[in-house]
């Protein structure tokens, strides 16, 4: 039996609906046009039934505090740093303007390691979202606690040297520069008070960041955005990521794709060619 065990199985259970202006705002945000039809781009899914932890319950560092308490959906692992280690992804229908949403999450795992920067918890977190009825979306979402940073650490990452990446062994690339105002935006769509991505004195004294930390679901959403470009929209059967590595606001990132062996290899880099994010997809 583990410490958090009681916890696996747990459930939680939220409700929202895909408005006009809510689709709107996401749209805008990732620099889209309205969809011909009001069918939704797939990544959507990020920005619904968000959090709605009052003001009040909110930790040092934006999140939900977690407790023993029965309403206490997340254990309370005595860890300090939350990040989205990375999900899994099946899209089963498309998601259209006005539709009621209802998603289900559920606890499936709870595992801790020793990692070369110290202790961390894992925790798998099984999201179904249904949209009018239907079964759109199942996520299985990995998100990983590690130990306070020294105050004298190192900033993470290293600084980014000469630019040294190359997009000629991808069939298809883009480059884009994250700024604070599109992870403000992200921020507020998405609900998400994580200091990191908004706090940059936050950010670099408390969790040694070099800068504002861009966020893992921005950056999925910003590679299922290629995916649909060279794809068509909701042309995905499944995407998965996993953070390699933080993407620091105001730095180039290059998103990238190419053909694989039952799908599509993907990935988003930084300019000096460390790797931030690796992906896979498949139609």
């Amino acid at each position: 039996m583990g410490e958090w065990d009681a916890w696996i199985g747990r459930e939680q259970r939220s409700a929202d609906r895909l408005d006009e202006a809510l689709a709107a705002r996401w749209l805008a945000t990732l620099d889209l046009p309205a969809p011909a039809r009001p069918i939704m781009p797939q990544g959507i899914h990020f920005c619904l039934c968000t959090p709605s932890a009052r003001t009040e319950q909110l930790g040092e560092d934006g999140h939900p505090v977690r407790d023993d308490s029965p309403a206490s959906f997340f254990p309370p692992v005595p860890l300090p740093r939350r990040m989205w280690a990375s999900s899994k992804i099946t899209f089963r229908a498309p998601i259209a303007v006005g539709a009621a949403i209802e998603r289900t999450s559920r606890i499936v795992s709870i595992s801790e390691k020793e990692g070369g920067s110290g202790k961390l918890a894992f925790v798998d977190v099984a999201h179904e979202t249904h949209a009018n009825g239907t079964l759109s979306v199942i996520e299985t979402q990995t998100l990983v606690y590690r130990e306070a940073v020294p105050a004298d650490a190192p900033l993470s990452p290293p600084d980014a040297g000469q630019p040294g990446f190359d997009s000629s062994e991808w069939d298809a690339h883009r480059a884009i520069t994250p700024d604070p105002r599109l992870l403000f935006r992200y921020s507020a769509l998405t609900f998400n008070t994580h200091r990191i991505h908004y706090d940059a004195p936050y950010a670099r004294d408390v969790e040694r960041y070099r800068g504002l930390v861009v966020h893992g679901p921005l950056t999925a959403s910003l590679l299922l955005q290629l995916a649909a470009s060279e794809l068509g929209d909701n042309r995905l059967r499944s995407f998965g990521f996993r953070a390699i590595s933080p993407a620091i606001s105001d730095e180039e990132l290059y998103l990238v794709m190419r053909e694989a062996e039952g799908g599509f290899e993907m990935g988003a880099f930084a300019s000096d060619g460390r790797q931030v994010i690796r992906a896979s997809a498949a139609i």
